[in-house]
């Protein structure tokens, strides 16, 4: 509907002869919905931008435009406002035809291809496999996902991807936390270093690794701390370094790196478990070790060094970043001859951008600020676009039950997670609170307000929407009534009180809600656009009855409520919540 009003603009300008020595920016018809539909459904502020650089005043341009609009079986009339608004008036037409839209479309209803023949590379989650996912990682799952989804929804095509950072120090330090608990669940009491993972989850992974050929995993722990540095505060990482290396003697190379797997797959199980029963799936998994193996580090930091944008210094190799806007260089390679996690990093979007996708979406805690200026140096410097890298950066969640802030302390290894807080308030309750307010905002969870069967929570509320219109037509049979679909698109024309035009015209909005929530990667647009609908809806059940004598009304407004219940059913669905018949 939009669509077509913004032709008409484009039609008027195009037989208009000032306008075409104009930029193209300078002739976007910005059409926008109108806050009073006393002022009509569609306002254009087209004049008022174009009066300066035409040098004529915003009113007499507006008279002009409105004076080329070609006809249309969609508007009723077109006024001028204010200074030089160009307020479109819809007919009751034009939304009687998007309502058969929605009826012959159906579950495509809404969809565009404005991205087609994009590819398109969202990456998201990516936690680090050291322990299971938090609440934190939900938010991202859920906001990753639906991100996805309205990128599909508008036409590109989508790929979602984890990276898994199965490289490097971190998965040697889970590796021997874990051993460490295999060794007390055989009864040996041993220290724990004060820098590895303490988390109670580990005892359950040691534990169902007890039931696999494990035993050459653990010889005999004697001598196992002798002559290892003294592990306090100031100096934890060198002990721990040093325990890793007493590691690796003890096990050798090829046992240390069985143990680094055990470790690392039965926790990224547990990972792909969680998220799977969240409702969240991958098109891959892509591992960091893979990057090293296959030399694509090495081949990275080579393509940056012939172009002249490395350099060494105090046996480093360097990345001059500051030569592409960073604000600092960077080591590719420490002066130990280890690359670091930021020669993986370029590496890794490198390999995305030999994929083949055009456009590189990484979904990224708000921590990840400094990262998204030194991936994009790294990309120019390796001769690929920056502007293909897209980083959208997920701020962090507060649980609340009620007023009571609920602790999610992680110094112990203990806190709040992804799992926990589904078993208590449901996929859809976590899935709809997390894309409810902007990424770039700190979420207030209220797990109270999620379990409420009530008004005020707004995911029953939509669902209960949803709900009520499946009830409705359970009750026609019963009644002696079917739904006659060409009876009532035949007769939308009858659909004359107040609630069912607010309806309409809610309805007719959803693929401008698409549009706009896949291009400013906004899933709570949606999100509140599902919850004027189904405000909508309830106020229409409170007020009319659907199941009257009269077919031809009956049917128009069974038409009507079953247009509804697709809409809601199409954007809950690419929230990743369900939409159930009874509540």
């Amino acid at each position: 509907m939009k669509d077509s009003i913004e032709q008409l603009l484009a039609a008027a300008l195009a037989d208009w002869p000032d306008a075409n020595a104009l930029p193209a920016e300078s002739r976007q018809p910005d059409l926008e919905r109108t806050r009073d539909v006393r002022h009509g459904d569609f306002a254009s502020n087209l004049a008022l931008r174009l009066a300066k650089p035409l040098g004529r005043k915003p009113r007499d341009i507006a008279e002009s435009i409105v004076a080329r609009l070609p006809a249309s079986p969609l508007v009723d009339k077109v006024e001028l406002a204010g200074p030089g608004f160009i307020n479109f008036h819809l007919t009751p037409a034009a939304y009687h035809a998007e309502l058969r839209g929605i009826l012959a479309a159906g579950e495509e209803y809404g969809r565009n291809d404005s991205g087609a023949n994009r590819r398109v590379l969202v990456e998201f989650v990516s936690a680090n496999p050291t322990g299971p996912l938090h609440v934190g990682h939900g938010r991202h799952a859920a906001y990753g996902a639906t991100v996805a989804n309205l990128l599909t929804a508008n036409g590109y095509a989508v790929d979602r991807e984890y990276y898994v950072n199965d490289a490097g120090r971190q998965m040697d330090i889970l590796a021997v936390s874990l051993w460490l608990r295999l060794y007390e669940l055989r009864g040996h009491s041993l220290p724990f270093p004060t820098g590895a993972y303490r988390g109670s989850y580990l005892v359950d992974v040691a534990r169902e690794c007890l039931t696999t050929d494990i035993e050459s995993l653990l010889p005999d722990p004697g001598g196992l701390f002798d002559d290892l540095p003294p592990d306090d505060n100031k100096r934890a990482d060198e002990f721990l370094d040093a325990f890793i290396a007493r590691a690796r003697e003890r096990l050798g190379e090829q046992g240390f790196d069985r143990l680094v797997a055990t470790a690392t797959e039965a926790i990224l199980g547990d990972i792909r478990n969680d998220l799977e029963e969240f409702g969240v799936a991958y098109d891959a998994w892509f591992s960091e070790r893979s990057l090293v193996e296959s030399g694509a580090v090495h081949r990275a930091i080579e393509r940056v060094a012939k172009a002249g944008h490395t350099y060494k210094q105090d046996g480093a190799v360097w990345f001059r970043a500051t030569d592409f806007d960073d604000e600092k260089d960077r080591v590719i390679i420490r002066e130990n001859g280890r690359k670091t996690y930021f020669a993986s990093d370029i590496a890794y979007h490198l390999h995305k951008r030999e994929r083949d996708y055009e456009q590189l979406v990484d979904i990224l805690g708000a921590d990840h600020h400094g990262y998204v200026a030194r991936v994009k140096a790294g990309l120019a410097a390796m001769g690929e676009p920056p502007d293909c890298l897209e980083v959208d950066l997920v701020q962090f969640v507060v649980l609340y039950r009620g007023t009571e802030k609920v602790q999610m302390s992680t110094r112990s290894g203990d806190f709040v997670t992804l799992r926990t807080l589904r078993e208590e308030v449901g996929n859809d309750a976590a899935r709809f609170f997390f894309v409810s307010r902007s990424n770039v905002q700190h979420l207030d969870f209220d797990l109270e307000l999620a379990k409420s069967h009530s008004n005020d929570n707004p995911v029953y509320y939509i669902q209960y929407a949803h709900a009520r219109v499946c009830s409705v037509l359970a009750k026609l049979e019963p009644e002696g009534y079917t739904w006659d679909r060409a009876e009532g698109e035949a007769n939308l024309a009858r659909l004359t009180e107040a609630h069912e035009s607010s309806l309409q015209r809610t309805l007719a909005r959803y693929p401008e809600i698409i549009a706009l929530a896949g291009r400013q990667r906004a899933p709570q647009h949606l999100v509140h656009y599902l919850r004027d609908l189904a405000n909508d809806l309830h106020a229409y059940y409170s007020a009319h009855p659907f199941i009257v004598e009269d077919s031809q009304l009956r049917n128009a407004r069974l038409a009507l409520i079953i247009a509804t219940r697709q809409v809601l059913r199409n954007g809950l669905a690419l929230i990743g919540v369900s939409a159930p018949e009874r509540m």
